[in-house]
């Protein structure tokens, strides 16, 4: 996806599976119209991620041209291939995160890993 476009393969995905459901009964149309909603979401995540990437807006605008609050971004952003491999440990996409990003990404720096942290046994109260 380029900067100034959005992804056309996604929005014909999208397009594809709200065909698919088109004039079928209710029970049948469910599952292609869950497809829908996910692949639009995921669509929505990674134009929210180009957008905020190269600059055009902030956190802030981004989340309110999408219709979402603020503190709904950040997680979002988390899930995505161009600014994924910023999220901090809270899994969330931060302001200082996005600034070292738009850095690397103007200077052609390759991202970071992703971070991986074994799962691990957390007791629910203290014994």
């Amino acid at each position: 996806m380029g900067e100034s476009e959005i992804d056309a393969a996604g929005v014909a995905a999208v397009r594809t599976c709200l065909d698919a459901a088109a004039g079928l009964p209710p029970a049948e149309a469910l599952p292609h119209l869950r497809e829908a909603a996910d692949r639009l979401a995921e669509l929505l995540d990674e134009t929210m991620a180009a957008a905020v990437l190269s600059g055009q807006v902030s956190l802030r605008a981004a989340g309110a041209r999408a219709g979402l609050t603020e503190n709904a971004v950040g997680p979002r952003l988390a899930r995505t291939r161009s600014l994924g491999a910023y999220a901090d440990e809270r899994g969330r996409v931060t302001a200082a995160a996005l600034q070292r990003a738009r850095y690397d990404h103007e200077s052609g720096t390759p991202r970071p890993a992703p971070q991986t942290t074994a799962m691990r046994f957390k007791p629910r109260r203290p014994t």
